[in-house]
């Protein structure tokens, strides 16, 4: 038995939970509740939870895949990056389609030097091996990923490293979810907060949200049983007309979150202007850049990269599934012209996007 997974799994507890959410839901009124994180969306699918809930209880799929909420125009940057440099990227970001369907991984096919890496750490390595060529690390991720990212960037600082830089895509939850909140679209009556960013931020920059929107949250664990013990409780504070922030995930999330982490992003990024997500647009203060002391590692400053606009595939529908528009399966080329094996848009790529996840656990498949 693993420890913290297994009895998060427990097939029996998971039906005696929907009993109880059945027991409590007023079937006149409206549960719609978001998902933000690409790791809830998951699990939902993978373990059948919609179909243990109620049908009063609606369970929507939000941005929270830092990879599918990336513009088609970074990609592009990326890809334009490699004629310059080494480019180093995560494996998810490899097959995401730019503009004109060119992807990292069909950009390395046809002769860049783009290499996969499991971690920041690894580029900067690629890096100190390759002295005499420009090495560019693709960063890309919610708070989760940031501190790793901030740490690399203080050790090339140090160490001189002048053929070292980063591209940085690192965007931050709480303005995507006043995005979200802002956007014409049904009314949610509730969050599934995220987990691994909520275990670096801690819970107060949601309560801002969940203030301003008067709408209950719950930070949720990735297992089954978090997610349902999630509905549940967004249940009860719905039907008491609560809007505030509950913490499911007390074996990992504290209030306050990692303080170091948080100093760690704060000494090495500040926060830009303004930073487009897919789907969403532009979004003030939803991103970080590099502080002007670290001006050396930001490869936009190197590389001289220029902030654009480009448009998605026109037959994909990635953008209306990321604001809770649309599901997968009501994405016209979704199973056909758009498959793992073939994708047209980013949350058909990445483990965490919704897309992937219909289409992985065969529950709308359509071939």
């Amino acid at each position: 038995m693993i420890p913290y997974v297994d009895e998060f799994r427990d097939g029996e507890l998971a039906r005696m939970l929907a009993k109880k959410i059945a027991a409590e839901i007023d079937p006149a009124g409206t549960y719609r509740f978001m998902e933000f994180c690409g790791g809830h969306t998951h699990s939902i699918a993978r373990y059948g939870l919609a179909d243990l809930l109620p049908s009063g209880v609606e369970l929507i799929h939000g941005p929270g895949c830092p990879v599918c909420v990336l513009p088609v125009s970074r990609v592009d940057d990326a890809i334009s990056l490699s004629k310059h440099a080494i480019v180093a990227s995560y494996a998810d970001m490899m097959r995401v389609p730019g503009s004109n369907s060119v992807s990292l991984i069909q950009a390395k096919a046809a002769g860049a030097d783009i290499r996969m890496v499991y971690s920041a750490s690894d580029a900067l390595e690629i890096a100190k091996k390759n002295p005499h060529r420009e090495v560019v690390f693709f960063a890309i991720g919610f708070e989760t990923t940031t501190p790793p990212t901030a740490l690399v960037a203080k050790q090339a600082k140090a160490m001189k490293l002048g053929n070292f830089s980063i591209f940085c895509n690192h965007v931050l939850t709480p303005p995507a979810l006043s995005g979200i909140l802002d956007s014409p679209g049904a009314p949610l009556q509730g969050i599934i907060g995220p987990s691994h960013v909520s275990a670096v931020i801690g819970l107060q920059p949601y309560a801002r949200v969940a203030e301003k929107y008067r709408i209950p949250m719950v930070i949720a664990g990735f297992e089954p049983l978090d997610v349902m013990q999630s509905v549940h409780m967004l249940v009860r504070q719905t039907n008491r007309g609560e809007a505030r922030v509950e913490n499911e995930y007390t074996r990992a999330v504290t209030p306050e979150g990692n303080i170091k982490a948080q100093a760690l992003m704060e000494e090495v990024f500040e926060l830009r202007e303004s930073f487009e997500w897919r789907g969403l647009g532009q979004l003030l203060k939803s991103a970080r850049r590099f502080r002007k002391e670290y001006s050396e590692i930001d490869a936009e400053v190197r590389f001289s990269i220029r902030i654009r606009q480009v448009s998605d595939h026109k037959a994909c529908e990635c953008g209306a599934i990321l604001r809770g528009l649309k599901r997968p399966h009501e994405c016209r080329v979704f199973g056909t012209a758009c498959t793992p094996d073939n994708p047209l848009g980013a949350c058909m790529v990445s483990s965490e996007g919704a897309c992937a996840a219909h289409y992985s656990f065969g529950r709308y498949r359509t071939t």
